[in-house]
Protein backbone atom coordinates (compact mmCIF):
# COMPACT_ATOMS: atom_id res chain seq x y z
CA UNK A 1 0.00 0.00 0.00
CA UNK A 2 1.03 3.65 -1.10
CA UNK A 3 0.29 5.96 1.42
CA UNK A 4 1.01 10.08 1.47
CA UNK A 5 2.95 10.74 4.16
CA UNK A 6 2.56 14.71 5.41
CA UNK A 7 5.97 14.72 6.28
CA UNK A 8 7.85 13.87 3.94
CA UNK A 9 5.15 15.16 1.42
CA UNK A 10 4.86 12.51 -1.01
CA UNK A 11 3.91 9.27 -0.96
CA UNK A 12 5.75 5.82 0.20
CA UNK A 13 5.22 2.83 -0.08
CA UNK A 14 3.85 1.79 4.03
CA UNK A 15 6.00 -0.34 6.00
CA UNK A 16 5.30 -0.97 9.30
CA UNK A 17 8.02 -0.93 11.86
CA UNK A 18 7.37 -4.72 13.13
CA UNK A 19 6.36 -6.80 10.15
CA UNK A 20 2.58 -8.01 10.43
CA UNK A 21 1.58 -5.52 12.97
CA UNK A 22 0.94 -1.63 12.96
CA UNK A 23 0.39 0.96 15.82
CA UNK A 24 -1.97 3.73 14.92
CA UNK A 25 -2.88 6.63 16.98
CA UNK A 26 -5.26 9.08 16.22
CA UNK A 27 -6.36 12.48 17.57
CA UNK A 28 -9.28 12.00 19.73
CA UNK A 29 -12.06 14.65 19.95
CA UNK A 30 -12.28 17.78 22.70
CA UNK A 31 -15.55 16.36 24.85
CA UNK A 32 -16.54 20.03 25.42
CA UNK A 33 -19.56 19.90 22.53
CA UNK A 34 -20.94 17.65 19.97
CA UNK A 35 -18.94 16.95 16.91
CA UNK A 36 -19.72 18.10 13.86
CA UNK A 37 -20.05 16.40 10.72
CA UNK A 38 -16.64 18.27 9.18
CA UNK A 39 -15.04 16.42 12.56
CA UNK A 40 -16.14 13.56 11.74
CA UNK A 41 -15.10 13.30 8.16
CA UNK A 42 -11.78 12.81 9.76
CA UNK A 43 -13.12 9.99 11.92
CA UNK A 44 -14.51 8.17 8.69
CA UNK A 45 -11.60 8.36 6.69
CA UNK A 46 -9.33 7.05 9.35
CA UNK A 47 -12.01 4.37 10.09
CA UNK A 48 -11.58 3.30 6.49
CA UNK A 49 -7.98 3.63 6.78
CA UNK A 50 -7.85 1.19 9.91
CA UNK A 51 -10.37 -1.55 8.63
CA UNK A 52 -8.41 -1.99 4.88
CA UNK A 53 -5.44 -1.95 6.42
CA UNK A 54 -6.96 -5.31 8.58
CA UNK A 55 -8.84 -6.24 5.62
CA UNK A 56 -4.95 -6.72 4.42
CA UNK A 57 -4.21 -9.17 7.26
CA UNK A 58 -1.86 -6.53 9.10
CA UNK A 59 -2.75 -6.93 12.99
CA UNK A 60 -3.84 -3.40 14.02
CA UNK A 61 -3.53 -1.86 17.48
CA UNK A 62 -5.19 1.48 17.32
CA UNK A 63 -5.21 4.39 19.96
CA UNK A 64 -7.17 7.54 20.77
CA UNK A 65 -7.28 10.10 23.64
CA UNK A 66 -10.41 11.88 24.48
CA UNK A 67 -9.22 15.55 25.66
CA UNK A 68 -11.13 16.24 28.99
CA UNK A 69 -8.80 18.68 30.04
CA UNK A 70 -6.22 20.87 28.71
CA UNK A 71 -7.40 22.30 25.49
CA UNK A 72 -7.28 26.10 25.27
CA UNK A 73 -9.68 27.61 22.71
CA UNK A 74 -6.46 28.55 21.10
CA UNK A 75 -4.19 25.88 19.92
CA UNK A 76 -1.59 28.74 20.76
CA UNK A 77 -1.73 28.32 24.29
CA UNK A 78 -4.36 31.16 25.17
CA UNK A 79 -7.65 31.62 26.21
CA UNK A 80 -9.96 29.58 28.30
CA UNK A 81 -9.87 25.75 28.78
CA UNK A 82 -12.82 24.70 26.39
CA UNK A 83 -13.62 22.28 28.82
CA UNK A 84 -13.94 24.85 31.17
CA UNK A 85 -15.62 27.14 28.53
CA UNK A 86 -18.41 24.35 27.80
CA UNK A 87 -18.67 23.29 32.04
CA UNK A 88 -19.76 27.28 32.07
CA UNK A 89 -22.16 27.25 28.82
CA UNK A 90 -24.46 24.87 30.48
CA UNK A 91 -23.83 24.93 33.96
CA UNK A 92 -22.75 21.76 34.40
CA UNK A 93 -18.82 20.36 35.93
CA UNK A 94 -16.37 19.68 33.64
CA UNK A 95 -16.60 16.23 34.15
CA UNK A 96 -20.33 16.07 33.75
CA UNK A 97 -19.74 17.92 30.43
CA UNK A 98 -16.64 15.56 29.30
CA UNK A 99 -19.10 12.65 30.41
CA UNK A 100 -22.09 14.06 28.30
CA UNK A 101 -20.18 14.36 25.01
CA UNK A 102 -18.22 11.93 25.04
CA UNK A 103 -21.20 9.31 25.14
CA UNK A 104 -22.73 11.25 22.23
CA UNK A 105 -19.49 11.03 20.65
CA UNK A 106 -19.05 7.57 20.57
CA UNK A 107 -23.01 7.74 19.94
CA UNK A 108 -21.84 9.26 16.50
CA UNK A 109 -19.43 6.71 15.84
CA UNK A 110 -22.13 4.24 16.31
CA UNK A 111 -24.33 5.86 13.60
CA UNK A 112 -21.86 6.42 10.80
CA UNK A 113 -20.47 2.81 11.76
CA UNK A 114 -17.08 4.53 12.58
CA UNK A 115 -14.85 1.14 14.96
CA UNK A 116 -14.41 2.21 18.44
CA UNK A 117 -10.31 2.36 18.85
CA UNK A 118 -8.92 -0.16 20.75
CA UNK A 119 -7.71 2.03 23.26
CA UNK A 120 -9.38 5.12 24.09
CA UNK A 121 -7.84 7.01 26.93
CA UNK A 122 -9.08 10.00 28.57
CA UNK A 123 -6.48 13.21 29.56
CA UNK A 124 -7.10 13.04 33.50
CA UNK A 125 -6.75 9.54 33.51
CA UNK A 126 -2.81 9.93 32.61
CA UNK A 127 -1.61 12.63 34.75
CA UNK A 128 1.33 10.79 35.83
CA UNK A 129 2.62 10.10 33.00
CA UNK A 130 2.20 13.10 31.28
CA UNK A 131 4.85 14.98 34.44
CA UNK A 132 6.92 11.79 34.43
CA UNK A 133 7.70 12.98 30.31
CA UNK A 134 7.66 16.62 31.40
CA UNK A 135 10.26 15.97 34.00
CA UNK A 136 12.34 14.06 31.74
CA UNK A 137 12.11 16.95 29.22
CA UNK A 138 13.35 19.06 32.30
CA UNK A 139 16.08 17.02 33.06
CA UNK A 140 18.10 16.50 29.64
CA UNK A 141 17.04 20.48 28.73
CA UNK A 142 14.48 20.86 26.72
CA UNK A 143 11.70 22.67 29.03
CA UNK A 144 11.99 25.36 31.32
CA UNK A 145 10.10 26.80 33.70
CA UNK A 146 9.21 30.66 33.67
CA UNK A 147 6.40 32.45 35.11
CA UNK A 148 5.02 29.26 37.15
CA UNK A 149 4.23 27.69 33.84
CA UNK A 150 6.84 24.50 32.19
CA UNK A 151 7.63 25.52 27.86
CA UNK A 152 9.07 23.26 25.41
CA UNK A 153 11.97 24.91 24.06
CA UNK A 154 11.85 24.89 20.30
CA UNK A 155 15.19 26.39 19.61
CA UNK A 156 16.95 23.26 20.98
CA UNK A 157 15.75 21.58 18.18
CA UNK A 158 17.57 21.11 14.70
CA UNK A 159 14.06 21.57 13.06
CA UNK A 160 10.89 22.26 14.53
CA UNK A 161 8.50 23.39 11.44
CA UNK A 162 8.49 19.55 10.19
CA UNK A 163 4.91 20.50 7.92
CA UNK A 164 5.87 22.80 5.81
CA UNK A 165 4.52 22.13 2.64
CA UNK A 166 1.15 23.03 3.72
CA UNK A 167 -0.45 26.59 2.83
CA UNK A 168 -0.53 29.64 5.04
CA UNK A 169 -4.38 29.39 6.01
CA UNK A 170 -3.96 25.60 6.34
CA UNK A 171 -1.64 26.57 9.30
CA UNK A 172 -3.08 29.49 10.47
CA UNK A 173 -6.71 27.41 11.65
CA UNK A 174 -4.59 26.34 14.86
CA UNK A 175 -4.28 29.83 15.93
CA UNK A 176 -7.70 30.62 15.01
CA UNK A 177 -8.49 32.58 18.13
CA UNK A 178 -5.78 34.64 17.51
CA UNK A 179 -2.67 34.25 19.93
CA UNK A 180 -1.50 36.97 22.61
CA UNK A 181 2.15 37.35 23.20
CA UNK A 182 3.43 35.24 26.51
CA UNK A 183 6.10 37.09 27.71
CA UNK A 184 7.46 34.10 29.95
CA UNK A 185 8.26 32.43 26.49
CA UNK A 186 12.23 32.49 25.08
CA UNK A 187 11.37 31.57 21.80
CA UNK A 188 7.80 32.62 20.10
CA UNK A 189 7.27 29.42 19.32
CA UNK A 190 7.86 27.38 22.68
CA UNK A 191 4.24 25.86 23.78
CA UNK A 192 3.31 25.17 27.29
CA UNK A 193 3.80 21.47 28.97
CA UNK A 194 2.13 22.58 32.21
CA UNK A 195 0.05 24.80 33.68
CA UNK A 196 0.67 25.77 37.34
CA UNK A 197 -2.02 28.21 39.71
CA UNK A 198 -0.22 31.01 38.32
CA UNK A 199 -2.74 30.72 35.29
CA UNK A 200 -6.12 30.60 34.55
CA UNK A 201 -7.22 29.98 38.36
CA UNK A 202 -11.06 29.15 37.54
CA UNK A 203 -9.15 26.24 36.21
CA UNK A 204 -11.55 23.41 38.15
CA UNK A 205 -9.56 20.42 37.23
CA UNK A 206 -5.66 20.55 38.76
CA UNK A 207 -3.16 18.26 39.92
CA UNK A 208 -0.19 18.30 42.20
CA UNK A 209 3.51 18.63 40.03
CA UNK A 210 6.71 19.00 40.98
CA UNK A 211 6.46 22.96 39.59
CA UNK A 212 3.00 23.41 42.05
CA UNK A 213 -0.90 22.89 41.42
CA UNK A 214 -2.08 23.13 37.73
CA UNK A 215 -2.93 21.22 34.51
CA UNK A 216 -1.58 19.91 31.47
CA UNK A 217 -1.35 21.30 28.30
CA UNK A 218 -3.15 20.35 25.26
CA UNK A 219 -0.02 18.62 22.82
CA UNK A 220 2.09 16.50 25.87
CA UNK A 221 -1.29 14.26 26.24
CA UNK A 222 -0.73 13.05 22.46
CA UNK A 223 2.70 12.17 22.78
CA UNK A 224 2.11 10.32 26.06
CA UNK A 225 -0.66 8.26 25.79
CA UNK A 226 0.96 7.15 22.19
CA UNK A 227 3.97 6.35 24.01
CA UNK A 228 2.96 4.66 26.96
CA UNK A 229 0.40 2.27 24.77
CA UNK A 230 2.31 2.10 21.37
CA UNK A 231 5.44 2.20 22.70
CA UNK A 232 8.55 4.49 21.00
CA UNK A 233 7.99 3.53 17.27
CA UNK A 234 4.44 4.54 15.99
CA UNK A 235 3.97 3.96 12.64
CA UNK A 236 1.02 6.33 11.73
CA UNK A 237 -0.41 9.05 13.27
CA UNK A 238 -3.63 10.31 11.86
CA UNK A 239 -5.40 13.66 12.43
CA UNK A 240 -7.58 16.63 10.40
CA UNK A 241 -5.06 18.80 8.60
CA UNK A 242 -5.74 21.71 11.49
CA UNK A 243 -3.90 20.03 13.73
CA UNK A 244 -0.31 19.55 11.68
CA UNK A 245 0.46 22.88 13.15
CA UNK A 246 0.70 23.38 15.78
CA UNK A 247 -0.49 20.06 17.48
CA UNK A 248 1.47 17.44 15.54
CA UNK A 249 4.16 19.55 15.20
CA UNK A 250 4.33 19.99 19.31
CA UNK A 251 4.25 16.45 19.45
CA UNK A 252 6.97 15.46 17.07
CA UNK A 253 9.16 18.27 19.15
CA UNK A 254 8.77 17.06 22.65
CA UNK A 255 8.21 12.58 21.48
CA UNK A 256 11.68 12.63 19.73
CA UNK A 257 13.31 15.04 22.54
CA UNK A 258 12.21 12.85 25.00
CA UNK A 259 12.83 9.40 23.11
CA UNK A 260 16.43 10.59 21.14
CA UNK A 261 14.90 9.10 18.36
CA UNK A 262 12.78 9.32 15.35
CA UNK A 263 8.82 8.72 16.71
CA UNK A 264 6.07 7.98 14.00
CA UNK A 265 7.28 7.26 10.86
CA UNK A 266 3.64 7.82 8.47
CA UNK A 267 1.09 11.38 8.97
CA UNK A 268 -2.10 10.52 7.37
CA UNK A 269 -4.13 14.05 7.40
CA UNK A 270 -7.66 14.61 6.38
CA UNK A 271 -8.32 17.84 4.72
CA UNK A 272 -11.08 19.95 5.59
CA UNK A 273 -15.10 19.99 5.01
CA UNK A 274 -16.40 23.01 4.17
CA UNK A 275 -19.14 24.63 3.64
CA UNK A 276 -19.89 26.83 0.70
CA UNK A 277 -18.90 30.18 2.76
CA UNK A 278 -15.84 28.37 4.02
CA UNK A 279 -14.36 26.08 6.21
CA UNK A 280 -16.95 24.31 8.96
CA UNK A 281 -16.66 25.26 12.82
CA UNK A 282 -18.84 24.95 16.05
CA UNK A 283 -18.90 28.59 15.78
CA UNK A 284 -20.23 29.54 12.92
CA UNK A 285 -23.59 29.11 11.14
CA UNK A 286 -25.59 25.89 11.52
CA UNK A 287 -24.23 23.32 14.02
CA UNK A 288 -23.88 20.40 11.56
CA UNK A 289 -24.30 17.34 13.51
CA UNK A 290 -25.58 13.46 12.63
CA UNK A 291 -28.50 14.36 14.91
CA UNK A 292 -29.46 16.97 12.91
CA UNK A 293 -28.89 15.39 9.55
CA UNK A 294 -31.05 12.77 11.16
CA UNK A 295 -33.84 15.30 11.81
CA UNK A 296 -33.50 16.27 8.28
CA UNK A 297 -34.58 13.19 7.22
CA UNK A 298 -30.91 11.40 5.95
CA UNK A 299 -29.78 8.68 6.89
CA UNK A 300 -25.98 8.47 8.70
CA UNK A 301 -24.92 6.18 6.02
CA UNK A 302 -25.59 8.51 3.45
CA UNK A 303 -23.11 11.26 4.37
CA UNK A 304 -20.49 7.82 5.15
CA UNK A 305 -20.84 7.48 1.82
CA UNK A 306 -20.78 11.20 1.20
CA UNK A 307 -17.19 11.39 2.37
CA UNK A 308 -15.94 7.90 0.95
CA UNK A 309 -16.93 9.33 -2.30
CA UNK A 310 -14.33 11.86 -2.32
CA UNK A 311 -10.50 11.27 -1.44
CA UNK A 312 -9.41 12.26 1.84
CA UNK A 313 -6.80 14.69 0.91
CA UNK A 314 -9.19 16.87 -1.14
CA UNK A 315 -11.09 19.80 0.86
CA UNK A 316 -14.73 18.48 0.77
CA UNK A 317 -18.21 20.93 -0.32
CA UNK A 318 -21.05 20.38 2.28
CA UNK A 319 -24.18 21.46 1.27
CA UNK A 320 -28.15 20.18 1.56
CA UNK A 321 -27.41 19.96 -3.00
CA UNK A 322 -24.66 17.94 -2.34
CA UNK A 323 -25.89 15.18 0.20
CA UNK A 324 -29.23 14.97 -1.61
CA UNK A 325 -27.27 14.00 -4.29
CA UNK A 326 -25.46 11.48 -2.17
CA UNK A 327 -28.34 9.99 -0.76
CA UNK A 328 -29.97 9.62 -4.50
CA UNK A 329 -26.86 7.51 -5.64
CA UNK A 330 -26.93 5.82 -2.32
CA UNK A 331 -30.61 4.78 -2.78
CA UNK A 332 -29.64 3.21 -6.29
CA UNK A 333 -26.72 1.20 -5.72
CA UNK A 334 -28.60 -0.30 -3.37
CA UNK A 335 -31.86 -0.79 -5.81
CA UNK A 336 -29.08 -2.82 -7.82
CA UNK A 337 -28.26 -5.09 -4.36
CA UNK A 338 -31.96 -6.29 -4.00
CA UNK A 339 -32.29 -8.43 -6.92
CA UNK A 340 -28.61 -10.11 -5.64
CA UNK A 341 -30.44 -11.29 -2.60
CA UNK A 342 -32.28 -14.02 -3.71
CA UNK A 343 -28.89 -15.71 -4.05
CA UNK A 344 -27.60 -15.75 -0.18
CA UNK A 345 -26.42 -18.66 1.39
CA UNK A 346 -25.72 -19.80 -2.33
CA UNK A 347 -22.13 -21.08 -3.30
CA UNK A 348 -20.11 -18.14 -5.40
CA UNK A 349 -18.92 -19.78 -8.52
CA UNK A 350 -17.24 -17.31 -10.44
CA UNK A 351 -14.27 -17.32 -8.53
CA UNK A 352 -11.75 -16.34 -11.28
CA UNK A 353 -13.82 -12.91 -11.82
CA UNK A 354 -14.26 -12.62 -7.80
CA UNK A 355 -9.92 -12.45 -7.73
CA UNK A 356 -10.12 -10.18 -10.92
CA UNK A 357 -12.40 -7.42 -9.05
CA UNK A 358 -10.76 -8.53 -5.63
CA UNK A 359 -7.62 -7.21 -7.07
CA UNK A 360 -9.19 -3.91 -8.41
CA UNK A 361 -10.51 -3.41 -4.92
CA UNK A 362 -7.19 -3.25 -3.51
CA UNK A 363 -5.74 -1.46 -6.17
CA UNK A 364 -7.91 1.38 -5.65
CA UNK A 365 -7.24 1.50 -1.79
CA UNK A 366 -3.61 0.78 -1.68
CA UNK A 367 -3.15 4.07 -3.83
CA UNK A 368 -3.05 6.33 -0.90
CA UNK A 369 -6.75 5.01 0.08
CA UNK A 370 -8.55 5.92 -3.11
CA UNK A 371 -11.78 5.28 -1.82
CA UNK A 372 -13.61 6.88 -4.62
CA UNK A 373 -12.32 4.39 -7.09
CA UNK A 374 -13.32 2.11 -4.79
CA UNK A 375 -16.74 2.74 -4.86
CA UNK A 376 -16.43 2.59 -8.44
CA UNK A 377 -15.19 -1.44 -7.83
CA UNK A 378 -18.30 -1.93 -6.46
CA UNK A 379 -20.17 -0.67 -9.43
CA UNK A 380 -17.57 -3.05 -11.89
CA UNK A 381 -19.08 -6.36 -9.55
CA UNK A 382 -22.53 -5.17 -10.39
CA UNK A 383 -21.82 -4.99 -14.25
CA UNK A 384 -19.67 -7.93 -14.28
CA UNK A 385 -21.02 -11.78 -15.46
CA UNK A 386 -20.48 -12.78 -12.19
CA UNK A 387 -23.10 -15.16 -11.00
CA UNK A 388 -25.40 -13.81 -8.01
CA UNK A 389 -23.53 -15.48 -5.01
CA UNK A 390 -20.50 -13.96 -6.10
CA UNK A 391 -21.42 -10.38 -6.82
CA UNK A 392 -23.40 -10.78 -3.35
CA UNK A 393 -20.19 -12.46 -1.45
CA UNK A 394 -18.07 -9.58 -2.74
CA UNK A 395 -20.26 -6.60 -1.78
CA UNK A 396 -20.60 -7.81 1.78
CA UNK A 397 -16.45 -8.25 1.72
CA UNK A 398 -15.96 -4.70 0.58
CA UNK A 399 -18.40 -3.21 2.60
CA UNK A 400 -16.51 -4.56 5.53
CA UNK A 401 -13.88 -1.66 4.45
CA UNK A 402 -16.08 0.95 3.54
CA UNK A 403 -18.81 0.07 6.46
CA UNK A 404 -21.80 1.47 4.34
CA UNK A 405 -25.03 -1.41 5.55
CA UNK A 406 -25.43 -2.35 1.95
CA UNK A 407 -26.40 -6.31 2.00
CA UNK A 408 -28.29 -4.49 5.58
CA UNK A 409 -29.93 -1.57 4.06
CA UNK A 410 -30.61 -4.17 0.44
CA UNK A 411 -32.48 -6.53 2.94
CA UNK A 412 -34.84 -3.81 4.68
CA UNK A 413 -35.18 -2.36 1.25
CA UNK A 414 -36.68 -5.45 -0.07
CA UNK A 415 -38.77 -6.11 2.98
CA UNK A 416 -40.11 -2.79 2.23
CA UNK A 417 -40.81 -3.78 -1.77
CA UNK A 418 -42.59 -7.14 -0.56
CA UNK A 419 -44.65 -4.50 2.22
CA UNK A 420 -46.10 -2.35 -0.80
CA UNK A 421 -46.37 -5.42 -3.13
CA UNK A 422 -48.67 -6.50 -0.73
CA UNK A 423 -50.99 -3.87 -1.11
CA UNK A 424 -51.23 -4.19 -4.46
CA UNK A 425 -54.43 -5.90 -6.18
CA UNK A 426 -54.08 -9.23 -7.39
CA UNK A 427 -55.82 -8.17 -10.37
CA UNK A 428 -53.06 -5.63 -11.16
CA UNK A 429 -50.00 -7.99 -10.25
CA UNK A 430 -51.40 -10.69 -13.09
CA UNK A 431 -51.91 -7.92 -15.56
CA UNK A 432 -48.36 -7.00 -14.91
CA UNK A 433 -46.93 -10.60 -15.05
CA UNK A 434 -48.77 -10.49 -18.10
CA UNK A 435 -47.25 -7.37 -19.82
CA UNK A 436 -44.23 -8.60 -18.82
CA UNK A 437 -44.50 -11.40 -20.75
CA UNK A 438 -46.04 -9.75 -23.67
CA UNK A 439 -42.78 -7.35 -23.49
CA UNK A 440 -40.48 -10.67 -23.19
CA UNK A 441 -42.44 -11.80 -26.58
CA UNK A 442 -41.78 -8.51 -28.33
CA UNK A 443 -45.73 -8.32 -28.25
CA UNK A 444 -45.54 -4.53 -27.21
CA UNK A 445 -49.50 -3.85 -28.69
CA UNK A 446 -50.78 -6.02 -26.05
CA UNK A 447 -48.19 -4.70 -23.69
CA UNK A 448 -49.28 -1.46 -24.29
CA UNK A 449 -53.02 -2.90 -23.86
CA UNK A 450 -52.62 -3.88 -20.58
CA UNK A 451 -50.79 -1.03 -19.31
CA UNK A 452 -53.87 0.84 -19.92
CA UNK A 453 -55.97 -1.81 -18.38
CA UNK A 454 -53.33 -1.69 -14.92
CA UNK A 455 -54.08 2.61 -15.49
CA UNK A 456 -57.54 2.20 -15.20
CA UNK A 457 -57.66 0.18 -12.17
CA UNK A 458 -55.35 3.42 -10.30
CA UNK A 459 -51.79 1.77 -10.86
CA UNK A 460 -48.32 2.60 -12.97
CA UNK A 461 -46.42 0.06 -13.88
CA UNK A 462 -43.39 0.78 -15.08
CA UNK A 463 -40.01 -1.43 -16.17
CA UNK A 464 -36.45 -0.08 -14.34
CA UNK A 465 -33.09 -2.02 -14.22
CA UNK A 466 -33.89 -2.94 -10.75
CA UNK A 467 -37.32 -4.95 -12.19
CA UNK A 468 -40.87 -4.31 -12.33
CA UNK A 469 -42.31 -1.13 -10.01
CA UNK A 470 -45.76 -1.21 -9.99
CA UNK A 471 -47.62 2.17 -7.54
CA UNK A 472 -50.73 3.88 -7.08
CA UNK A 473 -51.13 6.52 -8.94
Amino acid sequence: MYIYNSLTHKKELFTPHEPGKVSMYTCGPTVYHYAHIGNLRTYIMEDVLEKYLRYTGLDVKRVMNITDVGHLTSDGDTGDDKMLKGAKREHKSVMEIAKFYTDAFFEDCRRLNIKIPDVVVPATTYIDEFIRVISSLMDNGYAYEAGGNIYFDTSKLDKYYVFNDFREEDLAVGVREGVEADENKRNKADFVLWFTKSKFDDQELKWDSPWGVGYPGWHIECSCISMKNLGEYLDIHCGGIDNAFPHHTNEIAQSEAHLGHKWCSYWFHVLHLNTDDGKMSKSKGEFLTVSLLEEKGYKPVVYRFFCIQSHYRKSLVFNWENLDNAAVTYNKLIARIVPLLSAKGAEPGDTEEMERLRQEFRNALDSDLNTAQAVTVLYDVLKSGADSASKLALISEFDTVLGLDLIANAEAAAAENSAAESDIPAEVLELAEQRKAARKAKDFALADELRDKIAALGYEVRETRQGTEIKKV
